[in-house]
């Protein structure tokens, strides 16, 4: 009998650790299981998934983002900051930062630069332009974008919503499209995308512009669900995100990624945080404690992948 894929397996732990962290802080805290109590557990699920699906996408060419924590925090300060009053403004300022993504895609692969180098780097720009526009904390969430981040749709609440349909247009974006098929062909072999009549420059330009969108639009999602914005608000989203994308069985080189794994991972994450709270862990020691979830799962990955080696062998 056929034993399950190594795609069915890396979408599977993250599932089951989602299924099993629900089960304990329901086990600790009854009340949860309800309506409201769900909205609370996941209340900041959406920023942080949309923030992994775009790490997810610089992931997918063979590249990482270390900036990704303080570019959501300085289109967080754009839009508290601008938004609400001068709406043009804050567009015209995002979209040219979407516009600096591209360009910084284009410029690392034309000269073989180390994405890492390149995006800590520009992580203290993105840092500085954030502490420009909002020196201290404060602005304001625009009245459609509180609308939409605390509408309360029937059943299930609105975050849980959000992340299904998040996962199902980053699904169909990276599985479904031509452009999807050729990132993670770059992240597979870029010659045989090159070879293929493809420019990769041209399509890694294009990724990290999709990435920038994604996570202009976890800086917004964020803005709608606290009210206000400051230059350090998503300074963790940087690990989250690359934690997300992992622990959803993403790996870091042959574009090997899953989108619906990614928001899995990024509710998993997002769980965590809540269970460790009930635990009563300080704050400073919850990203350690996430780590360590990280960690757990990953090796039964490994275990997983490795027992189904030895049976391919047999």
């Amino acid at each position: 009998m056929k034993g399950p894929s190594a795609n069915t397996i890396r979408l599977l732990i993250p599932a089951v650790s989602l299924l099993v962290l629900l089960a304990a802080v329901f086990y600790l805290q009854p009340r949860a299981m309800s309506y409201t109590g769900l909205n609370l557990l996941f209340n900041l699920a959406v920023p942080i998934a949309l923030a992994t699906i775009a790490q997810m996408i610089i992931i997918a060419v063979n590249d990482l983002d270390l900036s990704m924590g303080t570019f959501v925090s300085f289109a967080a300060c754009v839009t508290a900051a601008y938004m609400p009053d001068t709406p043009l403004l804050a567009v015209a300022m995002l979209a040219g930062a979407v516009a600096v993504y591209a360009l910084l895609g284009f410029v690392i692969t034309l000269r073989d630069l180390p994405s890492i180098v390149v995006t800590l780097g520009m992580s203290f720009v993105w840092s500085g332009l954030a502490v420009l526009i909002l020196p201290a904390p404060g602005g304001q969430a625009p009245v459609w974008l509180r609308a939409v981040m605390t509408a309360k749709p029937p059943l299930v609440p609105m975050a849980i919503v959000a992340s299904v349909v998040i996962a199902a247009l980053a699904h169909f974006i990276v599985a479904r499209t031509t452009f999807g098929v050729l990132i993670r062909g770059i992240g597979g072999n870029s010659r045989s995308v090159a070879r293929a009549g493809w420019s990769v420059l041209r399509m890694k330009a294009a990724a990290y512009a999709l990435a920038g969108v994604f996570a202009v639009l976890s800086g917004m999602a964020l803005v709608g669900l606290t009210t206000s914005a400051d230059a350090n608000i998503a300074l963790r989203y940087t690990l989250l995100s690359i934690a997300g994308v992992i622990l959803g069985g993403g790996e870091f080189v042959g574009g090997r990624v899953s989108a619906v794994g990614a928001v899995v991972g990024a509710l998993t994450l997002t769980l965590a945080g809540s269970f460790l709270s009930f635990l009563r862990i300080s704050p400073d020691w919850q990203i350690g404690a996430q780590g360590a979830i990280l960690i757990v799962v990953l090796a039964l990955r490994l275990l997983f992948n490795r027992s189904q080696q030895k049976g391919k062998a047999q």
